[in-house]
């Protein structure tokens, strides 16, 4: 009875032994598939994979190791399953912000990615609620935050599995996955200004609001990127007055000036840079004529040049200006005569020969704008 008991004991500490062999013996070894991680920012959206690295190694990839379609893995709780996407845990995807894949919005957050690989030239990515599982032995329609159906294309062998960003814009990026000779690309839309103007909303009212440049840099943003041009006024109005940190310069009028003229009010806008032109410098000044040429606004722009010229005189680059103001109204004679001058005040050679090759279009009767 003793004996017995003993053996049973023994056994019961051997077991808990075992277990706990297994579970705090884990070392931090080296994997077949190596962990990896790609990472692209658009706007101010960061958007990463990460990911294990499976090899080739002499394998048939496509319908044997990554079978084509949905299958029962023979193990966890799915009835049928995706591809990992990958090797060892789910292959995770993350976003700051949301996002429009395929045309369909994603929310920021963290999301397990899989896909569907079809035997034609065609594939379904599945991005999943559930980032934490290990590969795709736990998935659940259920959990399906979003699909999208895209085309794959063959591409030279990829020897181990890599994620990357193949295309770049200013709201968008491609990513794809690369294995052995398919890519598998999606498309990931970003909505930028809606998220940069939200953020700049948000930092106004933080410590970045208490300084006149947020303001400034807050009015331009909108103006250029399709934001509301009566919410960006009102951003450049309180830089220019009505707030401890206000303080009216070139910069932050001339902010307002094209505001105004995205609003088809030209003469205020006019007027507005009229107040604006004793504050800045002479290039300030020579930037705006040439904004003003570039604009069509060829009249105005001469007499821009003209007041540059009377006001800084005697110094580069007003000549210059005059050089190109009378040029864009088409007197090329009088334009010569200036930007031969222009050519003894220049600073440096790289405007030398700038100006030397506007001469010898001047003197063939070419506008130098």
């Amino acid at each position: 009875m003793k004996k017995s008991y003993l053996k049973t004991a023994i056994g019961c500490l051997l077991a808990v032994f075992c277990f706990q062999t297994a579970t705090f013996g884990q070392l931090n070894l080296p994997r077949g598939s190596q962990m990896a991680k790609v990472s692209q920012r658009v706007g101010i959206t960061d958007i990463t994979i990460v990911y294990s690295r499976p090899s080739v190694n002499n394998r048939e990839v496509w319908g044997q190791l990554v079978p084509y379609g949905m299958n029962n893995l023979g193990f966890g709780t799915a009835e049928e399953s995706p591809w990992r996407a990958g090797a060892n845990e789910n292959t995770v995807f993350k976003t700051t912000h949301k996002v429009m894949i395929g045309g369909k919005e994603l929310s920021a957050g963290k999301y397990g990615l899989h896909m569907v690989v079809n035997e034609d030239d065609t594939a379904k990515i599945i991005f999943t609620n559930n980032h934490e599982a290990w590969g795709s032995y736990f998935f659940e329609p259920s959990d399906v935050a979003l699909e999208v159906d895209v085309t794959t294309s063959e591409i030279p062998h990829v020897e181990q599995l890599r994620y990357e960003f193949n295309e770049v814009a200013a709201s968008s990026a491609v990513a794809s996955l690369n294995w052995e000779k398919k890519q598998i690309p999606f498309t990931i839309e970003v909505p930028v200004t809606d998220i940069v103007l939200a953020d700049i909303r948000s930092k106004m009212q933080n410590q970045p609001g208490f300084q006149r440049q947020t303001w400034e840099q807050a009015a331009n943003f909108a103006m250029n990127n399709g934001g509301d041009l009566d919410e960006a006024m009102g951003w450049i109005d309180a830089a220019i007055a009505g707030q401890f940190f206000s303080q009216k310069t070139f910069n932050n009028l001339a902010i307002k000036a094209q505001i105004l003229m995205k609003q088809g009010k030209m003469n205020e806008a006019f007027a507005v840079m009229d107040e604006a032109m004793p504050l800045g410098t002479v290039f300030e000044v020579h930037g705006y004529g040439r904004q003003l040429i570039a604009a069509g606004q060829k009249e105005k722009a001469l007499e821009v040049f003209r007041w540059n010229a009377k006001s800084h005189k005697g110094t580069w680059p007003v000549d210059y200006g005059l050089a190109r103001g009378y040029s864009a109204v088409g007197n090329f004679k009088t334009a010569l005569k200036h930007l031969k001058i222009a050519e003894g005040r220049a600073p440096d050679a790289l405007n030398k020969n700038a100006i030397a090759a506007n001469v010898e279009k001047l003197e063939s009767g070419t506008d130098i704008n």
